[in-house]
């Protein structure tokens, strides 16, 4: 071997993409790599090796082969459980981060970095992270198109003589230089951050001498995935979705967004979506990276405040700062802070000021869930919000108030003649959450151990649309094998099937309010997106019952419309 190709460092480029997984684009990626470093300053520094279709065995034979000091590896990923690989057949194989940690470490007298191109492949980054000085993973699912950008950017900048922490940099913002909202799902693993940490118990795979059956589960980097029918653990479809639920469905790139978001100095985020379309479960993510962040976390929720308290603002913010107190295990003190003549606002602020957040010297996030509830009460509304914003405000020019990030969540729109500038619903970062997608539907399918064409997954949304609940619910009963599809479809907007509560509830609404209900007979009475009055179209809005299209609105799901069609005596 000549010296100058014993200079060079090796990019060992592994790829894998199982017959039963979602087709890759990978041959693109490793071409623009490939063209990419040949125009490069430093071209005559790089020799880039390919191995494809890549076995457990054949990852250990490439890096006996080739000894690289760079591993990039582009395909499947499926979190705690694996890197998918691919088996003698050509199926999906997985491998476990225990097991790849332990094949690196082997080599890391050579190994300068790996990047995990694949969805959910944080969790092998952090553990490989501990023999290795860098290694980059994804911290949730990614796009085929964004997982090639950030590919190309990376090797252009290595090429052209840059850091590896420099290249890491660049292929994220090369991201989001295309437009793709995925520039935060790329994440670095440092082995000087990592290696003072445990490293997980995870056990390593075992290669058998025969043929394995192939892989039976969910397959992701391109947010399409494949899977065949098999039991699954199932949550109820009701509340929060569970932190280390298989079940929640994440909505690019809302989640990145808010993590992004509330880790900001003073930050404030506005959740805003109808009942049942997952904002607690959001809230509770925000909350769990905050968390991670090194925040305090607290959470109240506004269904809990008495209604005498709501008629008198100076009871309202002493049960306010006395909840929060208690939610951060801090000693109620508002007899200390609640005398003299002050108003109700300077005595709430000056207990969060003075108190509250220098008692605990480090940042705070706060969610307030269920803010609608002072809605009703305009006066209390008015000053509450004002003060809020007031401390968003004051998060600019105060130290103090940097450590205090706010998440506020309602369902409602906001009625109340909230002053612009004394209004917290017009600043910070606005999150309205949408209907899940057809392929997000597609694989919540497939999470639940269903087997379904892409007819079945259209007749379910032709029903019920994209709402998270009404999809969830329906699937836990058809995976439960509680009822057909075709049973289910066939009873779903009576009051005898599945959403029969959830129905009885909405009528309610409507009959109450006598506005409401005739624009909602004027809704249904057509077959066609129809023009409302502004008001009534925002409160239906809010309560998911009709959907905007341009200025007119729809029935959100034609489960609304079969049901009060029947239900409100409408002739055709």
């Amino acid at each position: 071997m000549s010296s100058a190709a014993r200079k060079k460092k090796k990019i060992l480029f592994l790829a894998a993409n199982p017959k039963n997984s979602t087709p890759l684009d990978l041959t693109r990626e490793v071409k623009e790599i490939d063209e990419g470093l040949q125009r490069s300053q430093k071209r005559d520094k790089f020799q880039l090796e390919q191995v494809w279709a890549v076995t457990p065995g054949d990852v250990q034979r490439a890096m006996l082969d080739h000894r690289p000091q760079i591993v990039h590896f582009s395909g499947h990923g499926m979190g705690e459980s694996g890197l998918v690989l691919e088996t003698a057949a050509g199926q999906a194989q997985l491998v476990r981060s225990g097991a790849l940690a332990g094949l690196f470490e082997l080599f890391a007298d050579k190994l300068e970095c790996i990047v995990l191109n694949a969805c959910y492949s944080e969790v092998q980054a952090i553990a490989i992270a501990h023999h290795i000085p860098y290694v980059v993973g994804m911290n949730q699912a990614v796009g085929d198109r964004a997982a090639r950008v950030f590919a190309v950017g990376f090797y252009d900048a290595l090429g052209a003589g840059e850091s590896i922490e420099f290249a890491y940099k660049l292929g994220r913002n090369r991201i989001a230089l295309e437009g793709i909202p995925e520039d935060l799902i790329p994440v670095m693993q440092k082995q000087s951050d990592v290696e003072s940490l445990p490293i997980a118990n995870v056990p390593e795979v075992t290669i058998p001498a025969t043929e394995p059956e192939p892989v039976q589960t969910r397959l992701t980097r391109s947010g399409m995935n494949i899977s065949a029918a098999q039991p699954v653990a199932l949550d109820e479809p009701e509340g929060q979705v569970p932190l280390e639920s298989t079940l929640y469905v994440e909505r690019p790139p809302v989640e990145a967004r808010c993590y992004e978001a509330i880790i900001k100095p003073g930050a404030l985020i506005r959740i805003k979506a109808p009942r049942q379309m997952g904002k607690s479960s959001l809230m509770l993510r925000i909350l769990n990276h905050a968390n991670e962040q090194g925040c305090q976390i607290a959470t109240l929720n506004f269904l809990m405040v008495d209604r005498d308290a709501l008629s008198n603002l100076d009871e309202f913010l002493q049960w306010f700062c006395n909840s929060i107190a208690g939610e951060l295990n801090l000693e109620d003190k508002l007899a200390d802070y609640w005398k003299g003549s002050f108003s109700p606002k300077n005595k709430c602020t000056n207990y969060f000021q003075r108190y509250l957040l220098p008692e605990l010297q480090r940042p705070v996030t706060l969610c307030l869930d269920e803010v609608d509830q002072v809605f009703e009460y305009p006066s209390i509304a008015t000053d509450f919000f004002g003060m809020l914003r007031a401390w968003h405000e004051d998060a600019k020019i105060k130290p103090i108030w940097k450590n205090l990030r706010l998440v506020i969540v309602h369902s409602k729109e906001v009625y109340i003649p909230l002053n612009i500038n004394q209004s917290p619903f017009n600043v910070g970062v606005p999150i309205e959450l949408p209907q899940l997608t057809q392929p997000q539907v597609t694989d919540l399918v497939q999470r639940h151990g269903l087997n379904w064409t892409e007819t079945e997954v259209v007749r379910l949304m032709s029903m019920v649309g994209g709402h998270p609940y009404l999809i969830r619910a329906a699937l836990y009963q058809i995976a439960r094998g509680e009822v057909s599809l075709e049973h289910f479809l066939q009873i779903a907007p009576t009051e005898g099937g599945l959403y029969g509560e959830h129905l009885r509830r909405h009528l309610l609404n409507l009959e109450g309010d006598e506005k409401l209900l005739a624009a909602m007979k004027q809704v249904i009475a057509v077959d066609q997106p129809v023009s409302i009055n502004t008001s009534e179209a925002f409160k239906l809005t809010s309560m998911g019952l009709v959907l905007f299209k341009g200025s007119e609105v729809v029935p959100s799901c034609d489960l609304y419309r079969q049901y009060f069609h029947e239900r409100l005596r409408m002739s055709r």
